[in-house]
């Protein structure tokens, strides 16, 4: 939620500004508001196909709501169905699978192991499956760094086009105001939402995919090792190879 608070306070500091200046119904335009957010919508989808751009509202939905996930824990969590499927076999492991089902990656890598899979089959199935959500995100992050890449742009097209209907419009005074504000909101529209949207969004889309594709290498070397039947003190110390220093676990004391 740290994002949805982010954002939200973004925007509500931009309009306790516009408040206490003055005249914030100033500051609404609807030509200005056509030009960039649809444009920057209508452009954007012009590189992408129409399924990339349906995902995207759950996609950014995910970005605002879903918590940052602990590697910590995933690591814990693999280790402690390692030593319980060393200690009471299979069967123990098929008993915990439905509380497994919140994460779809760590629940499809321990029913390959309950399906009989060997090790070197269930690595490459989850490699592929870490790579189809890799590549899930990689989609995401590259229409989110578009639409703020042209979001400015559609801000300064609309700023030409309110300087044409100004210039146009010298010897009608009543006509400069309102093609004046759709020269300087346009500039405004669009750098709110490249700067405060679509590229802050775009920086954690990147922060997520790199934080799951910890968590699946994590989730592929535990079930690697329970198909193997290791050590569990051996995969704790595999595990720790790939987490970063300040989230290594010691779960064997």
């Amino acid at each position: 939620m740290t994002a949805i608070f982010g954002l939200l306070s973004a925007f509500g500091l931009l309009a306790v500004a516009i408040v206490i200046g003055g005249a914030p119904a100033a500051f609404i335009n609807g030509a200005g508001i056509l030009i960039v957010v649809l444009g920057t919508i209508a452009v954007t989808a012009i590189s992408f196909t129409a399924e990339e751009l349906k995902a995207m509202p759950l996609t950014i939905w995910r970005l605002l709501t879903e918590p940052q996930r602990d590697p910590s824990l995933a690591a814990l969590t693999v280790i402690r169905l390692a030593e319980q499927t060393r200690k009471s076999g299979l069967l123990a492991l098929k008993k915990l699978l439905p509380s497994l089902e919140a994460d779809p990656f760590l629940s499809n890598a321990c029913q390959l192991i309950l399906d009989g899979s060997t090790p070197e089959e269930a690595e490459a199935i989850l490699e592929r499956e870490a790579h189809a959500a890799a590549n899930r995100y990689s989609r995401s992050i590259d229409i989110l760094r578009r639409a703020g890449e042209v979001a400015p742009a559609m801000g300064l097209i609309g700023t030409l086009i309110g300087l044409v209907q100004m210039l146009g419009s010298l010897d009608d005074p009543s006509r400069i105001g309102p093609a004046m504000a759709v020269a300087l909101l346009t500039t405004l529209y669009g750098a709110m939402l490249a700067h405060l949207v679509f590229i802050p969004l775009a920086t954690k889309a990147e922060r997520m995919a790199t934080d799951e594709s910890l968590l699946n290498t994590v989730y592929a070397m535990g079930a690697a090792s329970i198909s193997r039947k290791e050590n569990p003190r051996r995969l704790e110390m595999l595990i720790n190879t790939v987490l970063p220093p300040a989230k290594k676990v010691m779960y064997f004391k």
